[in-house]
């Protein structure tokens, strides 16, 4: 029998794909300025557009800009360097209430997020694409990426001191020397910058080794420095959760599900489940709100685990539930397979 979607759920799909045009037209515009930045006329004006947009969506609703972002970041055409930049001045905007910054270290902490590689970013969609490990020469690159894309910068006419020292200085070496609070701006800027980098670079697949999950690249982080070192770590456990909207979970009861919503408790977000404990895929995706009771979240997975078992079906049925401001878990059991 077949079904026609109702006028919520039409409105609520077009809103989703609105929302993902919108997030695919901002890392496209992105990859142009980070492909060829000295063709680009006004740089620093453009890419300042590029923050404003950012903002905006992740204002609009936080929960889907981490899931469409992830997404992105996982399916990307517009190359590793320019879907790297992205998920990182997300997570930086999404973080940046929680370390309460002020608005002009936001601004140039996005800012930084976005070019922190622009001085190696063909290099490093070669490296994303190529198995074996970096040469001597292309090692040599990486070490001077900081510098070399402070200096490009430069040449681009960018003048904020705060944005060019967390681009300088995004590759610390050695321990926080104190707390972020104890540091001077650009120096807590720069790392705020390398603990949100790391984090996003162990998320994203390459060719050479497949994603972590968002729990294990959060591990690594925390616990690896003195308390103050943690302080980025944690923050993003609050504020994005152990499991962040777009991630996979596995539940206790063996399902495999999609994030898509954080609650107030880091590991109780609301899910839906697209897997059953055999693999099987669910004919619909089924919505559960962990928060409520079980089955609970057992782990979360590396994207990498699915094995492209979801439906194109399953995935549009996904950006409906996305694109409701508000889900509705009661209806949504209604139509649920029994646990």
């Amino acid at each position: 029998m077949s079904h026609t979607l109702s006028a919520p759920t039409l409105a609520a799909d077009q809103h989703y794909e609105d929302l993902r045009g919108l997030w695919a037209e901002l890392e496209a515009a992105l990859a142009l300025l980070l492909g060829a930045p000295l063709q680009v006329q006004n740089f620093a004006a453009r890419l300042r557009q590029l923050g404003d947009w950012l903002q905006e969506l992740v204002a609009h609703d936080s929960d889907a800009a981490l899931y469409l972002m992830f997404q992105l970041a996982a399916d990307s055409a517009a190359g590793y360097s320019a879907s790297h930049a992205l998920v990182t001045a997300t997570l930086c905007q999404v973080l940046a209430p929680e370390l309460e910054l002020p608005a002009h270290e936001r601004q140039a902490l996005v800012s930084a997020a976005f070019t922190m590689n622009i001085g190696m970013t063909r290099l490093q969609d070669q490296l994303a694409l190529q198995r074996e490990p970096p040469t001597a020469a292309q090692r040599a690159q990486i070490e001077r990426h900081p510098l070399e894309s402070q200096a490009l910068l430069v040449r681009l006419f960018i003048d904020d001191p705060l944005w060019l020292e967390a681009v300088g200085a995004h590759h610390p070496q050695g321990k926080a020397p104190a707390p972020l609070a104890q540091l001077a701006a650009g120096q807590r800027l720069a790392r705020i910058l390398a603990g949100v980098d790391r984090y996003a670079a162990m998320l994203s697949p390459r060719k050479s080794r497949s994603g972590r999950s968002a729990t294990d690249s959060v591990r690594v982080i925390v616990g690896s420095e003195p308390a103050w070192g943690d302080e980025v770590g944690y923050a993003l456990v609050r504020r994005v959760g152990l499991c962040p909207p777009g991630t996979l979970v596995r539940l206790d009861n063996g399902d495999t599900a999609v994030v898509l919503r954080r609650s107030s408790q880091p590991l109780m977000p609301l899910v839906a489940r697209v897997l059953d404990a055999s693999g099987q895929p669910f004919k619909t995706p089924a919505l559960h709100d962990t928060a409520r009771g079980a089955p609970r979240i057992e782990a979360a997975l590396a994207r990498s685990a699915l094995a492209q078992r979801i439906t194109p079906l399953t995935l549009a049925l996904l950006g409906v539930y996305v694109g409701r401001s508000r889900p509705a878990p009661a209806a949504a059991r209604r139509e649920a397979p029994a646990s």
